[in-house]
């Protein structure tokens, strides 16, 4: 099967009731890149890495565009086998039909196999509207919190919410507490 478009994927969101704002713009490929945005985009912004443990399990880890994010100790906190490792390519081309540049959680959709584990970061989960790539890097859909456990459920990625770890030299710093969750991570 071929890959949802970005139409496609707004068509789906939209059969299911869910609520989202799109907004086109230049093409961005890193959250340096997007920060131009800030003034037009309001919401959290996310920063969506697609990693593979050692024994080839895929994952989507979906953060706000501030964390710093472990990558030595995070395989301990969502059970991966050995550390992680960023997915080729090619790779995330044939899993999530989607190119580097253009990650994000909306590319589950395009994962019928469910390969892939989808972990969202505890502070994207504050109940601010949440921004993310529509399976291109040239727009931003705006979704809510609610709706986004919606979409992700209704592609069969239950999401395994964390609170991501934070490189040691982070430890200490100002850590949010979200209701039902444990600590999580600070900004830079």
């Amino acid at each position: 099967m071929h890959p949802l478009t970005p139409d496609q994927l707004c068509a789906h969101l939209s059969a299911q009731g869910l609520s989202f704002h799109r907004l086109e713009h230049q093409a961005v490929f890193t959250v340096e890149e997007s920060a131009t945005l800030r003034g037009k985009v309001p919401g959290l912004h996310s920063k969506n890495l697609f990693l593979k443990d050692k024994k080839g399990r895929l994952f989507l880890v979906s953060a706000r565009e501030n964390a710093r994010i472990d990558l030595k100790r995070l395989h301990e906190v969502i059970g991966a086998s050995g550390r992680l490792s960023f997915g080729s390519a090619q790779l995330l081309l044939e899993t999530l039909g989607v190119t580097p540049g253009s990650v994000t959680a909306f590319a589950v959709i395009n994962d019928r196999a469910h390969e892939v584990t989808m972990v969202l970061d505890a502070n994207l989960m504050t109940g601010d509207e949440m921004n993310f790539h529509p399976l291109i890097n040239t727009a931003t859909l705006r979704i809510g919190r609610d709706d986004m456990l919606a979409f992700l459920r209704s592609t069969g990625h239950e999401p395994m919410i964390v609170d991501l770890p934070a490189p040691p030299d982070d430890i200490g710093l100002n850590h949010a507490v979200i209701p039902g969750q444990a600590a999580g991570l600070s900004p830079e």
